[in-house]
């Protein structure tokens, strides 16, 4: 091999993608998050679940759209619809969830038009389809690109237990965070 060529670096796993993009996302939400308390209450609030800056809701989201809905880029119709129904009845479990687990709620939209019990409305629905268009044709392959030029810099296996590591510390937030909100 010549002086002047690199070792390819080698690609992550399909799966090992995926946890990285549960990542970034996560935090990517808790910054969206956090920056809406600010701005309309005019000071910090610790947004999400988690004690750590991440929002889950917003990883997994990102991860059944890249996963499941990424196939409906070409037809921009099936891409809403199919996003604002998965979306929403995916909001409504987690909701669900949250509150029958840790009697607490996240989000209440019971004031906003054609809700269902406060966890989903007519509105979020809409707005889940159109940030499902805007995230898999602009927002996901520019994430993707600058994902792939990073790693492209770091080799395999510190990518590797990078990845793991920082899954095991949202694993160990998840125990404790689980914990505080059921005690």
């Amino acid at each position: 091999m010549d002086k002047k060529e690199k070792a390819p670096i080698t690609k992550q796993t399909p799966i090992n993608y995926l946890l990285l993009y549960f990542l970034i996302y996560a935090f990517i939400g808790w910054l969206l998050e956090t920056f809406y308390a600010v701005s309309t209450l005019g000071h910090f609030v610790k947004r999400g679940f988690l004690f750590g800056p991440l929002c889950p809701i917003y990883g997994w989201g990102a991860i059944i759209l890249i996963s499941g809905l990424k196939k409906y880029k070409s037809n921009s119709l099936k891409l809403f619809f199919y996003s604002s129904i998965v979306f929403s009845i995916f909001e409504y479990i987690v909701g669900y969830a949250l509150d029958a687990l840790f009697c607490a709620k996240w989000w209440d939209y019971a004031n906003d038009f054609m809700n269902l019990n406060g966890r989903i409305s007519l509105f979020f629905s809409f707005a889940w389809g159109i940030i499902a268009l805007i995230f898999i044709n602009h927002i996901h392959p520019f994430i993707e690109r600058k994902v792939e030029k990073i790693l492209n810099k770091i080799p395999n296996w510190i990518q590797v237990y990078s990845i793991r590591f920082a899954i095991g510390i949202v694993l160990i937030d998840t125990i404790l965070s689980s914990i505080k909100y059921l005690i």
